[in-house]
């Protein structure tokens, strides 16, 4: 055995290059160049890749430009640098340090045999002035395993990603402003329609999925003329969907008097662009519930997506659309006075709406996330089902035991180690149950990625959105479970409250009612 071994060494070393060879990385040739990543068993990835050029000097508040070509093969084996923000370590929606305005990379996580397998472009949220692509929690290596490359990605956040100013629309010459955030997401779709083939996807069945201002976004993607064929299906995970989106000139105004504020009082362009990116983060953060995100800038988008959605011009793909099942654990009470998330509620609509919940703790303990979260989701749902569109709406109520004493309900963001399958960088404890969960949640987000149906498999079926009829699924602590919508009555005073009452929303009531019956109840 000695011997062997000593014979095996001394091949290795007078023929270094097999050895190597075994090893090397997988590279993948791009527009821009070739990268290598790493291979991990089933999966290989590749990260920090550039999909645009730094938006950095010149290039701030521009819209992204193509990412410079490079010569040799570039390393893509480590996150890039996230984007401007006020950085919280403690987040786990947040990667790892450096920050740097030059942040325009995307992250590939693919099976190691893939070819022509579905794509799923992943969308952070943070209410689009935190988080990054690059936190552990969306590593993709799960969702790979079934079957899937994901891509998740750095946009341009807070003011350097939705800012207007009289001064940039003047030197822009009628080309889009404002929306760079946007703009951002749409150039790294194209960049996977155009080089993902390479690493395995097929870029004509592309899934866009994103958690709260993430899927906010999947919203706005939607309803964008220039977006329009860079997908073709969606998952809007916690989107709002009634959140304030200002005009053009209305963003302009605010930049104007943010710019002042910094000192630049009729700044130039030039002036602007020479503002640190210290005093631009200094300034506080936009605030997404009062318009501190996308404009109507009528060319990114149009109008608010609901309003699109309404008219029918959105893109007509199957959709996804949902809720965690206790958002927002604020008292409804607490929602009066100062508190800046009340600006959010039309005056009237908390007495209007509490009349219609059960008692009077049900509506403390929901109508803020059914105002903000609930309500908005199945008006969408109702809204592209009724067009024809394949639509499905779920409830997320999983809660770990180690959760439980805290909270009465599924929390905002607590959806996305489920589907990522990465339990290991939830908040707080999980067990063999939630893992299990967690694999039939991600079963059906993989599944729908494939087909634009969720249902397969061994799980339980999930129901078509049916606006005459309509169903979801509740993933719950036991199991997915065919449910009604929850609090139908209140879901339809609080539409009444935010579209003024109408026989489409009444009738949608009425049935949400008889659909609910006497014997389900959830919260």
């Amino acid at each position: 055995m000695r011997t062997m071994c000593a014979s095996l060494l001394a091949l290795t070393l007078l023929f270094p290059g097999h050895a190597s060879a075994q090893s090397a990385p997988p590279a993948v040739a791009t527009e821009s160049g070739r990268v290598s990543g790493t291979a991990d068993g089933a999966t290989i990835s590749f990260k920090g890749i550039p999909y645009a050029a730094p938006p950095v000097g010149p290039l701030r508040w521009k819209a992204p430009h193509k990412a410079e070509r490079w010569s040799g093969t570039r390393a893509a084996d480590k996150y890039g640098a996230i984007c401007q923000q006020i950085y919280q370590a403690k987040d786990n929606g947040v990667g790892p340090l450096p920050m740097s305005e030059d942040c325009l990379t995307l992250n590939i996580f693919a099976p190691a045999a893939a070819k022509k397998a579905p794509v799923m472009v992943w969308i952070h949220g943070g209410g689009y002035v935190n988080g990054s692509g690059t936190a552990a929690l969306y590593d993709g290596s799960a969702l790979a395993k079934q079957g899937v490359v994901v891509v998740t990605l750095n946009y341009r956040l807070g003011r350097f990603g939705f800012f207007a100013h009289p001064a940039l629309s003047a030197e822009a010459g009628g080309e889009a402003v404002g929306n760079y955030g946007l703009m951002d997401m749409i150039a790294a779709l194209k960049w996977v329609r155009a080089n993902i083939t390479g690493f395995g996807g097929d870029p004509e069945q592309v899934t866009i999925f994103g958690e709260s201002a993430g899927g906010a976004a999947v919203n706005a993607l939607m309803t964008s003329p220039t977006a329009r064929g860079l997908f073709d299906h969606a998952i809007a995970q916690s989107g709002l969907g009634r959140e304030k989106f200002l005009s053009l000139g209305e963003a302009e105004t605010a930049g104007a008097t943010f710019a002042a504020s910094a000192g630049a009082p009729n700044a130039t362009g030039e002036v602007l662009r020479a503002l640190t990116a210290e005093t631009i983060l200094k300034a506080g953060d936009p605030q997404i519930f009062t318009g501190g995100g996308p404009m109507i800038d009528g060319k990114i988008l149009s109008r608010a997506p609901i309003e699109s959605f309404r008219r029918g011009e959105q893109a007509r793909i199957p959709y996804i659309v949902g809720w965690n099942s206790l958002e927002f654990p604020i008292p409804a009470a607490a929602l009066s006075g100062k508190n800046p998330l009340g600006s959010a509620i039309p005056g009237d609509l908390p007495a209007r709406a509490e009349a219609a919940y059960p008692d009077k703790d049900s509506y403390n303990l929901n109508f803020f996330s059914d105002m903000l979260f609930v309500e908005p989701a199945v008006a969408l749902a109702r809204l592209h089902a009724r067009q024809g569109n394949p639509t499905f709406a779920y409830q997320f109520s999983i809660v770990p035991k180690a959760a439980q004493a805290m909270f009465k309900g599924a929390v905002h963001a607590s959806d996305r180690e489920f589907v990522f399958q990465t339990l290991g960088a939830s908040a707080w404890a999980t067990d063999a149950n939630d893992a299990a969960q967690a694999r039939t949640i991600s079963g059906y987000w993989t599944g729908f990625a494939k087909t634009g149906n969720p249902n397969g498999g061994s799980r339980p079926a999930w129901p078509r959105f049916d606006p005459a009829h309509p169903r979801l699924i509740d993933l719950m602590d036991t199991g997915p479970k065919d449910a009604a919508v929850p609090r139908a009555a209140a879901i339809e005073a609080i539409a009444a409250g935010q579209d003024g009452a109408s026989g489409s929303s009444a009738s949608t009531g009425q049935a949400m009612r008889d659909e609910a019956g006497s014997t389900y109840s959830h919260n």
